[in-house]
């Protein structure tokens, strides 16, 4: 098929209420069109509280919250220490570039959960309180472009439900048309 790659789970992590970090579990149940069953920000509508006071009746483009391992070994080697669910996210990849994907990417989770890429995960100062000095680690001024670089994650919806766990594949589903760079959400 075309563009398909393949990286896989290394967590998954959901937490009822709405804290920063989400512990670490077994596995996760992806409900279709609502997101981590359990999970805070699971439901049809924007659940972000900040996002909620905002639009209440937006649809909720952040039902699954995506962060690469990846990550995590580049600020570990700068001194701090960040393990899977820390920052809040539902799924920690490793061996795709989750930021380099184009929005409306799908990705096939095990063996019959299916999101859909959304956008980007702003970060926000929450992280700074996690550990000091961190969020100035999760952006990245690109010089050449002089734009600034959002690495704390990415965004999805869920297409299709089914339990994720650690250890399953990901495969990567590009969607036609032109490469659209991830926008935040």
């Amino acid at each position: 098929m075309k563009g398909m790659c393949m990286g896989r789970v290394v967590a998954v992590c959901f937490r009822k209420g709405h804290h920063f970090s989400k512990p670490p579990a077994l596995s996760i149940r992806l409900l279709a069109g609502l997101g981590v069953e359990g999970d805070a920000h699971m439901g049809e509508k924007v659940m972000h509280p900040y996002l909620a006071r905002k639009n209440p009746d937006a649809p909720n483009l952040r039902q699954v919250h995506l962060i690469h391992r990846e990550l995590f070994d580049e600020v570990r080697a700068k001194g701090f220490d960040v393990n899977p669910g820390d920052l809040g996210e539902n799924v920690t990849t490793e061996g795709i570039d989750l930021l380099g994907l184009s929005t409306g990417t799908r990705l096939h989770l095990g063996d019959g959960a299916v999101i859909e890429i959304t956008g980007l995960r702003n970060p926000c100062h929450q992280i700074e309180d996690f550990q000091k000095g961190l969020l100035a680690e999760v952006f990245e001024k690109n010089h050449a472009t002089k734009t600034l670089v959002r690495k704390a994650g990415i965004m999805s919806i869920v297409l299709t439900g089914g339990d994720v766990r650690p250890g399953d594949a990901i495969r990567v589903e590009p969607p036609e048309g032109p490469h659209r760079p991830l926008l935040l959400v």
